[in-house]
């Protein structure tokens, strides 16, 4: 017997449905399926749900699961019209109730990475299970004439069983059930690789991860599914290449593993890039110009700005220009000192180098974040005008960032209320790929099947490559809030390696209190900050020893 070097690192675990959301045709007790069972098949009393279908009038379930999670549908049968036969059973899985009811072609309905619409043969008193994808609702509906007993309807919740290590909590409930949802979100993303979706996009995306790998390292720590991941995109992917096929996410590729060596100062995995490293840092420092000015062959920020020229400009600027900094640092750790001073020099020539305002927020943001624009103009000027919108979810949490730069949490805080709140008002149990506050008018909530006269928010919404029922209710790269919430309103972040030395300064913009941890190497580090009477912030700071605090 031969085994495979990769072994899975999850862990398996039933769950119940909550609801039935809707019967159709000649179903009896459909609230047994609620039940907790052993989900065992056996011969005796039979207590169970049964389907009885005509050839002119199908029975059919709607379950709904209560969350979005991952993992498969565990189907124990009884017996199978009175007898030990087989029947055929079409389970279709949504990641909103109306997904569930949506055949495939359907509003972009698909089997795009995980099957989510198939038929199964179901023999009598056995068990059947499913494909692996992200759903929270599951429709089984008899495509066979007769009689169908089942016994129970159970998921098989997969994921890594990892401790959550940072926290954040405030006065703002709201605030707090985003945070929640922005961490959970990435946690179910962390299978046995870091995937951006886990219904479509079940891929190592290297760009996507950057949000993702912030996640992990503020609330989880350093996790090796962040060292698996890049490891696996840099073996499929020659220097002479780019990552995903992207030039921009190679970008990201140095971005993720500066902040990776900044949280952890794992000196042992930064040595093992040094060869890529320093073959991509002579790469790129040759697509800038002489008057600081990017030359990349391409210039993929994030889809909304992906036909303004403009706007994919000012974001590869900015973006070429974050990752230079973070190649001379990291090259300075490895003592390639002249390659690391050339980094250095290019990027203060882009600095010089100004851009023709666009209209978009994320590029914007970049500017700012990477130091070659004005972050007070900056947020006035573009960020703060229309609320939340202009925002998407991949760029959002960076965005906030830009604004906070700036002195205005409460901004931030504003827009992210609207943005990640106008998807959990939606139902959103877990944070989606693609969003915008307008589709929020006339429309009806995800687990809802959608009222005549209402907008499906899933169905009828989406652009580029997630248009309809393949787009995404469960996308990594919108966990943005969970960084932006200790970086800057619990006011963490290292400013050396391995948190050697950290800023801890909050900033509660509307808030009275917040406090929370951040995970470190040398342990958790604690703060508390609450608005005292006279208006002044009272902060509390408890540190691993070997940590200086910067106030």
């Amino acid at each position: 017997m031969r085994y495979a070097t990769e072994n899975d690192e999850r862990v398996r675990r039933r769950i119940l449905p909550v609801r039935v959301v809707k019967t159709w045709g000649n179903v009896e007790n459909a609230q047994a399926l609620l039940e907790d069972k052993q989900g065992e098949a056996y011969l005796g009393h039979y207590d169970g749900c049964t389907l009885m279908s005509r050839a002119d009038a199908h029975a059919a379930v709607l379950l709904d699961f209560g969350a979005e999670f991952h993992g498969t549908l565990r189907i124990t049968t009884e017996l199978v019209n009175g007898a030990v036969q087989t029947v055929n059973v079409r389970v279709r899985f949504g990641e909103s109730a109306s997904e569930a009811l949506a055949p495939l072609g359907w509003k972009g309905a698909c089997n795009d990475h995980a099957e989510r619409d198939r038929v199964y043969a179901l023999g009598a008193l056995s068990t059947r299970e499913s494909n692996e994808s992200g759903f929270r609702f599951a429709y089984i509906e008899l495509e066979d004439e007769g009689c169908l007993q089942l016994h129970a309807v159970q998921g098989v919740r997969i994921e890594r069983d990892l401790a959550r290590l940072g926290s954040f909590e405030c006065d703002d409930a709201l605030v707090n059930r985003i945070f929640e949802t922005a961490a959970r979100t990435t946690h179910l993303c962390m299978q046995n690789y870091l995937w951006d979706g886990i219904k479509r996009d079940r891929l190592v995306w290297m760009g996507d991860m950057h949000t993702e790998v912030l996640t992990i390292l503020n609330l989880f720590g350093g996790q090796d599914v962040v060292t698996k991941s890049l490891d696996f995109l840099k073996s499929h992917t020659p220097v002479t290449g780019w990552m995903n096929n992207m030039p921009s996410y190679s970008l990201w590729w140095v971005i993720v593993n500066h902040d990776w060596y900044l949280y952890t100062a794992d000196e042992t995995y930064l040595k093992k890039q040094r060869e890529y490293l320093t073959a991509l840092a002579r790469r790129l420092v040759n697509l800038v110009d002489e008057t600081g000015c990017e030359q990349m062959p391409g210039k993929f920020l994030d889809w909304p700005t992906s036909e303004d020229k403009a706007a994919s400009h000012e974001g590869m600027q900015g973006l070429l220009k974050l990752a230079l900094d973070d190649a001379a640092r990291m090259l300075a750790v490895l003592g390639e000192k002249a390659l690391s001073e050339t980094c250095a020099e290019t990027a203060r020539r882009m600095q010089k180098h100004g851009t023709e305002p666009s209209g978009s927020k994320a590029a914007a943001a970049i500017l700012s974040i990477a130091g070659t624009a004005d972050a007070h103009a900056i947020n006035s000027e573009r960020l703060a005008k229309d609320g939340a919108r202009g925002y998407s979810c991949f760029m959002g949490g960076y965005i906030m960032e830009a604004r906070a730069l700036d002195g205005d949490v409460q901004g931030a805080l504003d827009d992210m209320r609207a943005f990640w709140g106008g998807m959990l008002q939606m139902g959103a149990t877990t944070f989606w790929e693609d969003f915008s506050v307008d589709w929020m008018q006339n429309a009806a909530p995800i687990d809802e099947i959608v009222p005549e006269g209402k907008k499906d928010i899933h169905g009828d919404f989406g652009a580029y490559c997630y248009k309809g029922f393949r787009h995404s209710l469960c996308h990594g790269w919108s966990s943005g809030p969970a960084t932006f919430l200790l970086r800057y309103v619990l006011g963490v972040k290292p400013l050396e390696p391995g948190f050697e030395r950290v800023r801890a300064r909050p900033q509660l913009g509307g808030l009275r209190y917040a406090k929370g941890t951040v995970p470190t190497p040398k342990g958790l580090l604690r703060v508390e900050a609450e608005r005292q009477p006279d208006g002044s912030v009272r902060v509390k700071i408890d540190a691993p020893e070997g940590i200086t605090v910067e106030q």
